[in-house]
């Protein structure tokens, strides 16, 4: 359905897809796959609040690239300290994706593209903020954002932010990604490396 609402990019040498390890990736493999353009990972990294890890209280990508959320923060009572170490945690776990996902293939060059980043969805919207920021240095020619399932108030403030999105469902009560789906199971490194390299398969 998504890759449906995505075709006029289709067979497009300047148009890459983009996606979000790790989750991000089987839906972005099946959109280029369908739209028949490159695909390749942006690494992103919530930066979740001590007490409660899956609240995110910001986000890290590739390149050095931070967003954080302020109002989160301080509603949650996150001192400087936390973040500082939280950040060095994801910095790590970063790079340990980054070289096992990648390997020694360089970044994807952006310039004068168009990218299309895809996820398997978005409930905060920091790892798609702090994406969008990180290819914006990249001097790409648009920047698309593409999921499945947004809230309706993240939908909002996403659109604002990059040259386009494209939603397939926003939801007023979210609830969280996983109810949109009929199996939500986490995805494993070897499937990220793996669609990754049927991609890059098919490209020679």
């Amino acid at each position: 359905m998504l890759a449906r609402q995505l075709s006029r990019y289709a067979g497009r040498s300047d148009v890459i897809v983009l996606a979000l390890p790790r989750g991000g990736v089987p839906v972005g493999f099946q959109i280029a796959q369908a739209l028949d353009v490159e695909l390749d990972v942006l690494v992103v990294r919530k930066l979740g609040v001590p007490r409660y890890p899956e609240l995110a209280m910001g986000a890290f990508a590739s390149g050095g690239t931070i967003y954080l959320d302020e109002q989160t923060i301080r509603m949650a009572g996150v001192t400087q300290p936390e973040i500082v170490a939280v950040l060095s945690d994801e910095r790590l776990e970063l790079a340990r994706r980054e070289a096992l996902y990648r390997g020694r293939r360089p970044p994807p060059n952006v310039r004068g593209r168009t990218v299309i980043i895809v996820d398997d969805g978005i409930a905060t919207g920091s790892s798609m903020r702090v994406a969008i920021d990180a290819l914006r240095a990249g001097n790409p020619a648009q920047i698309v954002v593409a999921v499945p399932v947004a809230p309706e108030g993240t939908a909002q403030q996403l659109c604002g932010l990059a040259d386009e999105f494209v939603c397939t469902h926003t939801a007023r009560q979210f609830g969280g990604v996983g109810r949109f789906y009929r199996n939500f199971a986490q995805t494993s490194d070897e499937q990220v490396r793996t669609l990754l390299a049927r991609s890059h398969r098919d490209i020679l």
